[in-house]
């Protein structure tokens, strides 16, 4: 029970194919109602799919949890008509600042420059951010949700996999064309298809604890090297909606789980960071070790793993949540193509390619934010305090600080999908880049780019319009955007950061991603390259 939050009841129901004692095949089934797996439901129903989602509980996430919010993720829910809310209800933040013993040793700026429709980061406790999105999945009319049903068995044949789940009801047994496995770091469905999932576990205990006060603390993030309130270890301070704080404590291998959740254990460390009679209260108290490790392939047949379910990462850096939101984004366009027969079924094995070495880089990122936070030497120690103290007075030493590098998407430079560019070009808007958004009018209307891009595929050009308003590839149409007459670049950011030189021509992807870049339009060039980021 917490002071500041009422979890939901979430019914269960039993389906009409349960009642009836019926087995029905469904186009996909999503295992897991927590963030990612919504998130996959939500973008997924939005393409036109029916889509059933299983879930073992009847409540969103007990506790906090996730809290930190990345910009990329915030655009994809944006795409999917919920971010509004969250980012409404929570505290928008990008600065941070880094403690070493008693002083500042060095802030940084997640996003010092204008002219973004999503903030760097937002601290929203997790239940809400579960809330905002059932509340939008069930406003889609194709999403069943189905809570109290834990799957008790996969098995697969060539064209479906069979699932069997118990209910409080009894088991019942249903089929999908698809399965996508958003089940969480100890995934059942992982190991019901004998999946590797290979890594570390790191010897080090965290103590979460989030506390209901009054503080003038201002919406940063805050971490302390050695602080004389907890000497020796480390500690992590985020504010979060209602007033809660999320306080993050080092304790060390030998620490006792059991004896470290106790109150009276937890307030004087709590009071000691304080270092004043300021009132609070305890809202959750957890313990936690984390762990780096990835599954061998993203999909094994008609099973696609995503989330926690298909990496997991050290909370360092906010990377959990954040990239598994990144996975169905790159899964769910592809799926709905292989699935209207417009691409071939190649191109869902894109998914692994793309998100695999998207997973590789969190968790070299993770595992070297952990190796800093928590060194493994004396001599580690050593030098990591050295940059510390370098830091304050000395920029080259900054780089070095690593107290969790932040989210921050990962382009797939390198993916088969990608149409090399044959122009120089500058910017950071590379084939297997995300868009960058920018201020645009449409109609002298003042909106965002990405929120004009939309799903599908777009062809951006900058000037003059081209002869065509769509460029067609079998079924798959791709959108024409003119720079100049659809929509105004109102303050040249967009020119800016695409290098948009007249002429420059863009192919971008339905997860608004660049998949080519030209110096002027040729429709037969946007065509190749739309069969090529189709895996066609």
């Amino acid at each position: 029970m917490l002071k500041t939050y009422v979890y939901p009841k979430l019914a269960y129901v039993p389906s009409p194919e349960q009642l009836a004692g019926k087995i029905k095949r469904h186009p996909v089934v999503v295992v897991g109602a927590g963030p990612i797996g919504l998130t996959a439901a939500l973008d997924l129903a939005s393409r036109g799919l029916q889509v059933v989602v299983l879930d073992d509980n009847d409540t969103v996430s007990i506790g906090s949890r996730a809290v930190c919010y990345a910009k990329r993720p915030l655009e994809i829910w944006d795409r999917l008509g919920c971010a509004d809310a969250m980012v409404e209800k929570g505290v928008s933040w990008k600065v941070g600042k880094v403690f070493f013993k008693d002083r500042l040793s060095y802030q940084f700026d997640l996003l010092p420059e204008v002219g973004h429709k999503m903030p760097a980061m937002i601290n929203l406790q997790q239940y809400y951010l579960e809330e905002y999105l059932i509340a939008a999945c069930r406003s889609t009319g194709r999403i069943d949700l189905r809570w109290k049903h834990k799957v008790v068995s996969l098995k697969q044949s060539g064209e479906y996999a069979t699932l069997t789940a118990e209910t409080p009801d009894g088991l019942f047994t249903m089929e999908a064309e698809w399965v996508i496995a958003c089940d969480g770091a100890n995934s059942d469905l992982r190991k019901m298809v004998g999946a590797e999932f290979t890594g570390h576990f790191f010897q080090d205990r965290f103590l979460i604890a989030d506390v209901v006060m009054k503080a003038d603390f201002p919406s940063e993030r805050w971490f302390w090297f050695d602080p004389p309130f907890h000497r020796g270890q480390s500690v992590l301070l985020h504010r979060q909606a209602d007033n809660v704080f999320r306080i993050d404590f080092q304790l060390g291998w030998s620490a006792d789980p059991a004896e470290e959740r106790k109150p009276e254990r937890v307030i004087p460390r709590i009071k000691a960071m304080l270092g004043d009679n300021r009132p609070f209260d305890l809202e959750w108290i957890s313990i936690y070790q984390f762990a780096c490790r990835r599954i061998d392939k993203f999909r094994y047949g008609r099973v696609l793993f995503a989330g926690d379910a298909a990496h997991q990462v050290s909370p360092f850096g906010a990377r959990g949540a954040n990239t598994g939101a990144q996975d169905t984004d790159n899964l769910a366009w592809k799926l709905k193509l292989v699935m209207d027969g417009a691409a071939p079924i190649g191109l869902i094995d894109t998914y692994h390619e793309e998100r695999a070495f998207a997973a590789d880089d969190n968790l070299l990122n993770s595992t070297r934010s952990t190796d800093f936070i928590t060194p493994k030497s004396n001599a580690s120690r050593r030098f990591r305090d050295a940059v510390l103290e370098l830091a304050s007075g000395n920029a080259f030493a900054r780089p070095l600080v690593n107290s969790g590098r932040l989210s921050s998407p990962t382009p797939y430079l390198a993916s088969s999908l990608n149409t090399p560019d044959a122009a120089p070009f500058q910017g950071n808007m590379r084939p297997g880049t995300n868009c960058a958004d920018a201020p645009i009018a449409v109609n002298k209307r003042k909106g965002w780019f990405l929120n004009t891009v939309g799903d599908g595929f777009v062809v951006l050009v900058f000037g003059p319009c081209p002869p065509v308003k769509n460029v067609r590839l079998g079924s798959i149409s791709a959108r024409v955007v003119s720079v100049g007459q659809d929509i105004a670049d109102a303050d040249g950011l967009l020119a800016e950061r695409y290098d948009g030189a007249k002429g420059t021509t863009y192919l971008i992807r339905p997860d608004q991603h660049v998949a080519a870049r030209w110096r002027a339009f040729d429709e037969g060039a946007v065509k190749r390259a739309m069969a090529r980021a189709t895996g066609s």
